[in-house]
């Protein structure tokens, strides 16, 4: 994918965009923690057929923030949808994965895509005491200036496919070498953590029954780390909304089976 990579500067970040293909425009939107490196394989399968484009969250991979107060649902969806008017993008899909997916259903208000398609879709909040301390843990966490660095340098690749069994998933050894470099960037930790910390779903929560973009959520039986109930309970709540649940892929699904995941993606 290195071959289809540029920077593109759109206030306030400069972006880290991957672009192929021609067709119908893809919109693929990475999870927390995640790059474009989370698309690679699936992004050789669908720019055969389609104008794909790949983006790094502000911050992560190998965009440069230029706002860190900006890593919020609201205004992340807000700059992409700033970034695609810039470069005359339409995209008539957008696919989110995990907190990527809230994104997608975000912009899909400002943008108006034909549809959307969530893989493991982030779309609830922490239930019980992990919702009242998890949100506390990360500000505290994003605003100790040494967090990000001491995570960087003591994380190894057995803790990176710690990690990784946890969610569920099943990565071979130079997928999880990917996220190993992820996680000794003390930059992109330090998104990651910044974005944990401003996060807010409880608005798009609110308007779910009243998103009518055509929405299809796909989940993992094995997810470990988004319960595939919480696609279950938001199709129940969209007007215009389903799910397909796949018995044997975790929360990476889409990094397990590409061609599957693409497949349901191009069939819609």
């Amino acid at each position: 994918m290195a071959d289809h990579s540029r920077q593109v500067f759109c206030r306030p970040h400069r972006w880290h965009v991957q672009e192929a293909g021609t067709g119908e425009t893809l919109l693929l939107i990475h999870g927390a923690g995640g790059a474009t490196q989370s698309w690679r394989d699936i992004f050789a399968i669908l720019s055969a057929t389609h104008h794909v484009i790949a983006v790094d969250l502000p911050g992560q991979g190998f965009t440069q923030s230029g706002a860190q107060q900006r890593f919020g649902l609201s205004p992340m969806a807000q700059d992409l949808t700033a970034l695609c008017q810039s470069q005359g993008w339409e995209p008539g899909h957008i696919v989110g994965h995990s907190a990527g997916a809230a994104i997608a259903l975000e912009m899909s208000e400002r943008m108006r895509p034909n549809r959307v398609t969530g893989i493991n879709a982030a779309l609830s909040n922490f239930k019980g005491v992990a919702g009242f301390l998890f949100p506390l843990l990360a500000k505290a966490l994003a605003m100790t200036p040494l967090t990000a660095s001491v995570f960087s340098r003591t994380t190894s690749a057995e803790t990176v496919h710690r990690l990784i069994k946890g969610t569920g998933s099943t990565l071979d050894p130079n997928a999880e070498a990917h996220y190993l470099r992820l996680m000794r960037d003390t930059a992109h930790v330090d998104a990651t953590l910044s974005m944990m910390a401003q996060w807010d779903l409880d608005p798009l929560l609110a308007k779910l029954p009243q998103i009518t973009t055509p929405t299809h959520l796909i989940t993992g039986a094995n997810d470990g780390a988004v319960p595939p109930h919480t696609s279950a309970d938001a199709v129940d709540r969209m007007p215009n909304a389903r799910l397909t649940a796949l018995a044997d892929l975790g929360h990476l699904a889409h990094e397990e089976d590409p061609a599957r995941i693409a497949a349901i993606i191009t069939a819609q």
